[in-house]
């Protein structure tokens, strides 16, 4: 049996285990999820309101579901390497097998444009009301890791969402608000490190750099800092 435990792991970590199982969100209702994800028995029936399963039992239907994933994932014939495949089970397991199979992730992959495939799966993490949701991008994250670790180091990386957002910027006050927010909880040295690998110059901020004796005064107020 192949090892499939990085995905495994990856999908307990982000489901969790619920014993009872809950309605559909978006529903209120049907589909019902317990164990690990799971929406239906192995025998194809629905998991119903009401319905419990075991730790132990939740974890042989998420093997089971697993299976099933890389069963048609080799139906595809994408000649994935087992990093990729672990990290596209996980996120088929938190997505769904056809929203997956009629993505564009299918047709890049196909065409070997992995980096841009990681760029698609990066922007599912959107819940039933088109919120972002930290623990999407988290989980998106790792998925992605995975699926990108057995790929030769290349120039080429797959854009994030700050670099997306770059990307997209035209101004609005929207927008503005919310990179003034973002700032505003992004501590100081870390925005000065983004900002000397940016090479964002003094003129863009339009600041003035610190004159040497200034910049002496700073560093001895603050040496403890400046020793790490």
């Amino acid at each position: 049996m192949t090892d499939f435990s990085k995905a495994v792991t990856l999908i307990q970590k982000y489901e969790g285990y619920n014993e009872k199982a809950y309605e559909d969100p978006s529903t209120g209702k049907e589909p019902y999820t317990f164990g690990y994800g799971t929406q239906y028995y192995p025998d194809g029936s629905p998991v119903k309101q009401g319905h419990r399963c075991t730790r132990e039992k939740a974890l042989e239907y998420l093997f089971h579901e697993v299976n099933l994933i890389d069963e048609e994932l080799n139906k595809l014939n994408l000649g994935l390497d087992h990093g990729m495949k672990q990290g596209l089970i996980s996120f088929i397991h938190s997505v769904g097998w056809e929203p997956f199979l009629y993505s564009e992730i299918v047709d890049l992959i196909d065409n070997e444009e992995f980096y841009k495939a990681a760029e698609q799966i990066n922007q599912w993490i959107f819940d039933y009301e088109h919120k972002a949701i930290g623990h999407l991008l988290d989980r998106r994250k790792e998925e992605v890791n995975l699926f990108l670790s057995e790929i030769n180091s290349s120039d080429e990386l797959p854009t994030g969402i700050l670099l997306t957002a770059f990307r997209n910027y035209d101004g609005s006050p929207v927008q503005t608000e919310a990179i003034n927010q973002l700032e505003s909880k992004i501590s100081s040295y870390l925005l000065a490190k983004f900002i000397n690998n940016f090479e964002i110059k003094n003129q863009d901020l339009k600041s003035t750099v610190l004159s040497l004796e200034e910049y002496y005064i700073v560093r001895d107020k603050y040496d403890y800092i400046f020793d790490r």
